[in-house]
């Protein structure tokens, strides 16, 4: 497998981050339900340090995907893809962009309007975005939790896409993103008409 995207394939540092990003956006989703349900306690504040470090975690990683991706390019669509297809696939990846960008900063924004300090995984402390302010982190609480909303959706319909190439169409967009996941009857990264 290349480093390096090639047009016909995603490369190991492409397929990595996103299989990363997405394995971090799970555990924020656990660990965001257990917190809420969480006594006040050590505990409680042990586990929000922990949701707000992974969310950290994940702008710092859609960013460093942003940057490696203008370094190493995209591969093309699969040949014999609608255009309408292409548009939608662009649209919704630039929506996981925006979204995963927009859902961490606001919850830092929150936390900022919170008064309560932000660390990375305990290891060093990251500056406020805001003072002290009920209305900035009353915005940013809605945002974060719409924002969630959206990015349920999002992705939902972004694997659901994903399957419907691989099972339906029968062309290798899944297998390109998926290690170790032969593309549909031996097809090659191009779709293979029939």
């Amino acid at each position: 497998m290349p480093t390096r995207n090639t047009t016909e394939r995603w490369g190991w540092v492409s397929i990595s981050i996103h299989w990363l990003t997405l394995l971090m956006v799970l555990s924020l989703v656990v660990v965001g339900l257990i917190m809420q349900e969480l006594a006040n306690s050590p505990t409680k504040i042990e586990v929000y340090a922990l949701h707000k470090s992974f969310g950290l975690t994940v702008l710092a990683l859609t960013v460093l995907r942003l940057l490696w991706r203008l370094v190493a390019g995209a591969p093309a669509p699969v040949a014999g893809m609608a255009r309408w297809q292409q548009l939608a696939a662009q649209a919704s990846h630039a929506a996981l962009y925006v979204i995963l960008l927009a859902m961490p900063l606001s919850g830092w924004l929150y936390n900022s309007a919170s008064g309560f300090p932000l660390k990375w995984f305990g290891l060093f402390s990251l500056p406020k975005l805001s003072g002290y302010d009920p209305d900035v982190k009353a915005f940013a609480l809605g945002m974060h939790e719409w924002l969630f909303i959206a990015l349920a959706i999002i992705v939902t319909v972004h694997a659901a896409a994903a399957l419907k190439h691989h099972y339906f169409d029968r062309d290798a967009t899944l297998s390109r993103m998926l290690p170790g996941l032969a593309p549909p009857d031996g097809a090659s990264p191009e779709r293979k008409d029939t």
